[in-house]
């Protein structure tokens, strides 16, 4: 064949090998047999297992898979915590071709039935203390042939379920993995739904392979870690750390059920967990609790990812300071397969003053290598990364989803290769992505923008404050105005007066909101972000006196 062929690439001069799971799997078992995976179960016990133990039961529930029924390109549905026998389903669906379905447990009844029936599961596996939670929808579910129970039991609540135990008990161990197209779906993620059904997004082989190449290229995870996911495996495959751990050897360790500050940390403290992940809620809960208890020694942590909404920048500053511990804030979304870009300094940087530092690592961060970002005004012309110049992002890449599954929304945000974010951002010359707010959280008042999540991580500066949100509410002469509600923290005393003079040097004075409430709690979707909708439908009329 002559060079102009070859240049035309009309001839493969590298094997045309799939990009597939179960060659990362395969490897990690082969050279890290003895590596430790811990277990809490839903009973609270902790069980220990290694990558070769494991590996005997993802097998066996691989062939439980054929026993079933179930088909290359079948759907399974999982209803489950950060467990090991999460972590054994993630890798049986990969390794055959079946799709795992992870349903966030934290929708509402009628969303999980429609997500059910919208990927057609074919079976549904249920951890014994969520059976309360599926019990009553049985009769609704339309494709779905078998349930069954993540334990030794199988439920009386739903007639005919089978125990996990007794499926696997008696299979044999398949022995090779099938050879499949890399573009094959491997995993369902469903979006939280805030507005209309959730919808739902194919991670194919080919997406998640290249997704934990590049991230673990981009933030480097090793055998000597020990990663805990407190992110759901329910919600956007835990971040792709189980897929990451395991091509790396890391050990792993599953919290469970129990995401309480004094959980984690004991968790933390007694498996000597060097890496977690988990929106900003979760550590602000942990920060609180290593204040009241600054004798627990959580310095086996280097660093934890940090995402799902903006990580305020005076807990990054905190975590650093006090205990060490690098925060490394992460963007990215269910469309995303999912991190899209993290929040890491540059080597020339690391000599920096800490608060230049902290102006880089309190942004969304440069995007993972393989992706390219963009932003666009309101009629799609692109703006300059110039730092300055503010308009809706734009994303594309090999692990960015191209089309919403099976759903006719997908015009409203995939425009010619590239994925509407709804994030409105600025990008810094260096790269540097700083998201000013959701399209739909932005704040128009007489004409100019409000960035309601700088004035958000203003607020959450000040040590009594536990936790707020602001949104932008109606009002009679300026259409819209910021609200801010506030959650004071335990043993803390704040007035409205006190934080407005805290606010009036940090942000603009008209950006100042124009109500500050205390409430006890602010309502957080499924995926534990501040949900915005209901607070603005709840007090819709406050500013209208």
């Amino acid at each position: 064949m002559g060079l102009d062929q070859y240049k035309q690439g009309k001839h493969h001069m590298q094997d045309d090998f799939p990009l597939l799971l179960s060659t990362l799997y395969d490897h990690a078992v082969w050279v890290h047999p003895d590596q430790e995976v811990v277990s809490v179960e839903a009973d609270r016990s902790i069980s220990r297992w290694t990558y070769a133990s494991l590996d005997e039961r993802i097998r066996k529930l691989a062939s439980a898979f054929d026993a079933l029924g179930l088909e290359v390109g079948d759907a399974v549905g999982t209803f489950a915590w950060n467990n090991h026998r999460h972590h054994e389903l993630y890798w049986a669906c990969s390794n055959t071709g079946r799709i795992c379905h992870t349903i966030n447990l934290r929708l509402f009844s009628d969303q999980i039935v429609y997500i059910v029936n919208h990927a057609n599961d074919k079976v549904l596996f249920v951890d014994p203390d969520l059976v309360p939670l599926v019990a009553p929808h049985v009769d609704r579910f339309e494709t779905v042939e078998t349930i069954v129970i993540m334990g030794d039991q199988a439920s009386d609540a739903i007639p005919g379920s089978v125990a996990y135990e007794d499926l696997i008990a008696d299979q044999p161990e398949q022995s090779d993995w099938p050879m499949l197209d890399e573009r094959s779906p491997m995993m369902f993620c469903y979006t939280s739904g805030t507005t209309g059904n959730p919808k739902g997004v194919a991670y194919t082989q080919r997406s998640t392979y290249l997704h934990t190449i590049s991230n673990l290229a981009n933030f480097s995870i090793e055998p000597t870690d020990n990663v805990l996911p407190v992110v759901p495996m329910f919600h956007a495959s835990a971040w792709g750390y189980p897929f990451m751990a395991v091509t790396k050897g890391a050990k792993l360790t599953y919290p469970g059920p129990d995401l309480s500050p004094e959980g984690l940390v004991k968790l933390f403290v007694d498996e000597k967990v060097t890496f977690s992940a988990g929106v900003p809620t979760v550590w602000m809960g942990i920060q609180q609790h290593l204040t009241a208890n600054p004798d627990i020694d959580i310095s086996s942590i280097r660093a934890f990812l940090c995402g799902g909404s903006a990580v305020p920048r005076a807990m990054t500053e905190w975590f650093w300071t006090e205990k060490g511990i690098r925060v490394i804030q992460g963007w990215g979304m269910t469309e995303t397969n999912p991190v899209a870009s993290t929040a890491v300094l540059k080597p020339h940087m690391e000599e920096w003053p800490l608060s230049d530092q902290l102006d880089r690592l309190e942004t969304a961060g440069i995007p993972i290598p393989g992706l390219q970002v963009k932003i666009v005004d309101e009629v799609g012309d692109p703006l300059p990364h110039d730092g300055e110049a503010f308009g809706e992002l734009l994303i594309r890449g090999p692990w960015i989803a191209a089309e919403y599954y099976n759903d006719e929304r997908s015009p409203q945000s995939f425009d010619n290769g590239w994925l509407r974010t709804g994030d409105v951002c600025k990008i810094t010359p260096e790269g540097y992505i700083r998201i000013t707010d959701r399209a739909k959280d932005v704040i128009k008042s007489g004409g100019e923008w409000i960035s309601s999540l700088d004035v958000e991580n203003s607020l959450m500066a000040h040590p009594a404050v536990a936790e707020a949100t602001v949104v932008g509410l109606k009002h009679v002469k300026w259409q819209e105005r910021p609200a801010a509600f506030v959650v004071v923290a335990p043993g803390q005393e704040v007035s409205e007066e006190d934080l407005l003079e805290h606010l009036s040097d940090r942000v603009a004075k008209w950006w100042l909101p124009d109500r500050i409430m205390f409430v006890d709690d602010i309502p957080k979707t499924g995926t534990g972000k501040f949900d915005k909708k209901v607070v603005r439908d709840q007090y819709s009329d406050l500013l209208m006196d």
